[in-house]
């Protein structure tokens, strides 16, 4: 598949609201695999499509536990509170603490169009928020009281 650039903040996609996928095609399931090749290239550990200038709401993530791709992905259900640092690929080199929901539940389809529902915690339920984030047109420094520079 293809590496694919990845949009920083200032791009006006970032900030739109990404559309629904109203069907899984071939075309898709290609964006998903050159998402996933985009994102392991870059050092990331999620990706989601506004971030690649495809305003659809899909996401990859992989903290180490193996790729999960979601299309049309939704927080159901969320609890507790914690606060950690962020960083992301469309700001590269600025770090912010981010208070976000310690658990939650997402529901979506995978590449294929099962639906999934995934129960996450730790840096897993981190990344689904994050990403679930771009697909709203929000970026962590948004959250994020406090913003700082640094070297990955």
């Amino acid at each position: 598949m293809a590496i694919l650039d990845i949009r920083k903040a200032g791009d006006p996609v970032l900030k739109q609201k990404a559309a629904p996928v109203e069907k899984i095609t071939k075309k898709i399931k290609e964006l998903i695999e050159s998402m996933t090749e985009t994102m392991y290239v870059a050092d990331g550990v999620g990706l989601a499509a506004p971030q690649i200038g495809v305003s659809q709401r899909i996401i990859v993530i992989d903290v180490g536990d193996g790729l999960i791709g979601l299309v049309n992905p939704e927080i159901v259900e969320h609890e507790g509170l914690e606060c950690a640092t962020e960083g992301c690929l469309s700001i590269p080199g600025v770090f912010g603490d981010v208070e976000r929901a310690s658990r939650v539940t997402v529901e979506a389809l995978d590449r294929n169009g099962k639906s999934v529902r995934i129960v996450a915690d730790g840096l897993l339920a981190r990344a689904l928020q994050h990403e679930i984030d771009h697909l709203e047109g929000v970026l962590f420094i948004e959250r994020s009281n406090t913003i700082y520079k640094g070297n990955k």
